[in-house]
């Protein structure tokens, strides 16, 4: 058996998700977060409740504590990338905008650690491994594109983050509720060396076993790792029939209701963000069929992620929107709904950059 490996995590909300994956599969992880998060984990750790089928009231909370992997937390200033094997983008594009994370991107691009992204926004490196896509008329769709600048692409691959996980409400900022419990879906390296060490780690959590009451089970939510580059972009398809399109005028609304209020309409946009991804090389079979997808988004009965962001006031959020925009000029194609959902996330960062006395 290969001696576990230690991975280090930017990020300890979504990716106490992955984390727990790979503590109880034994490995050693470092989460990245702010202070009061990483003095919490590390005193109390982390719990991801777990929907598993056939398990006595659906959810099942896993304590970071008894699982055989060890799990300890720090803030950015504090961790030196060179002590780990593997490096997973677990924040938001807009996070790594700030002082102490770029300086730990550029660290870890200093040091040439591998990175996973396991965040909806593909980071920058990442499209640069696509033929033919165009970087510049990209760079406008982040955040801030120079912190990703120092980043190899042959050291970067990107996941489809396929599980739907948020913070529960009225319990400390360590736990995590899991909605949706699917597979997280990796595009491999460029080395044959750095994915094998994902496909070992994609085995080593297939193998793994939680102990409970009732026995040792197994649990949802594994890695998958493929050949396709483009098997990552399946979440796109998604992200703009879906997620953006719970942004209106007035407020926002469940993913649930966006998908089904007119599921025509819905799978029309999900179609044509689908053809765009196979315009850039895409295959069919890299991709979710909508039918899954809508079956899938029928449990999803909270606004996504980007629209609880954007109502909460954020001035910045991840425009994976305007990215697929982009991308669709570089083909010569639009979609006037997406165009909508741009101009509309636009007016709506606009208002809140304006009330917080931002330009």
């Amino acid at each position: 058996m290969h001696v576990g490996y230690r991975i280090l995590i930017l990020g300890a909300s979504y990716g106490s998700l992955f984390a727990t994956k790979l503590l109880l599969a034994a490995h050693t992880v470092k989460l990245v977060c702010p202070a009061a998060a990483a003095d919490l984990i590390n005193e109390e750790g982390t719990r991801v409740n777990l929907p598993v089928k056939g398990w006595n009231g659906g959810l099942l909370e896993i304590d970071s504590r008894t699982l055989p992997g060890k799990l300890s937390a720090d803030v950015p200033g504090a961790v030196d990338p060179d002590a780990y094997d593997l490096v997973v983008l677990a924040m938001q594009d807009p996070q790594y905008s700030s002082p102490d994370l770029r300086k730990l991107l550029a660290a870890v691009a200093a040091a040439r650690v591998p990175c996973l992204s396991i965040m909806n926004m593909p980071p920058l490196p990442y499209l640069a491994r696509i033929s033919g896509i165009k970087i510049e008329p990209c760079r406008a769709s982040y955040t801030d594109a120079s912190v990703w600048d120092e980043l190899d692409p042959s050291l970067i691959t990107h996941c489809s983050a396929d599980p739907q996980a948020s913070h529960v409400v009225d319990r400390p900022t360590n736990v995590i509720q899991v909605r949706l419990p699917t597979n997280f879906r990796a595009a491999r390296f460029a080395s044959e060396t750095h994915t094998e060490m994902l496909r070992r780690l994609a085995a080593d959590i297939e193998m793994a076993r939680f102990d409970t009451t009732a026995g040792r089970i197994e649990l949802p939510v594994k890695l998958r790792v493929h050949d396709s580059i483009f098997v990552p972009l399946s979440k796109w398809p998604m992200l703009i029939a879906g997620n953006y399109r719970c942004i209106t005028r007035d407020g926002m609304r469940t993913i649930d209701a966006t998908v089904y209020t007119d599921l025509a309409a819905s799978q029309s946009v999900y179609e044509w963000v689908l053809g765009l991804c196979r315009l850039l090389g895409a295959e069919r079979n890299d991709f979710v069929p909508f039918e899954r997808y809508a079956a899938a988004a029928a449990a999803l009965t909270v606004p996504s992620s980007a629209a609880r962001a954007l109502f909460g006031g954020a001035a910045h959020i991840e425009r994976v929107d305007r990215l697929v925009q982009s991308l669709a000029a570089q083909k010569g194609t639009r979609l006037e709904a997406l165009d909508d959902v741009v101009a509309l996330v636009d007016a709506h960062l606009e208002t809140n950059r304006n009330a917080g006395g931002l330009t």
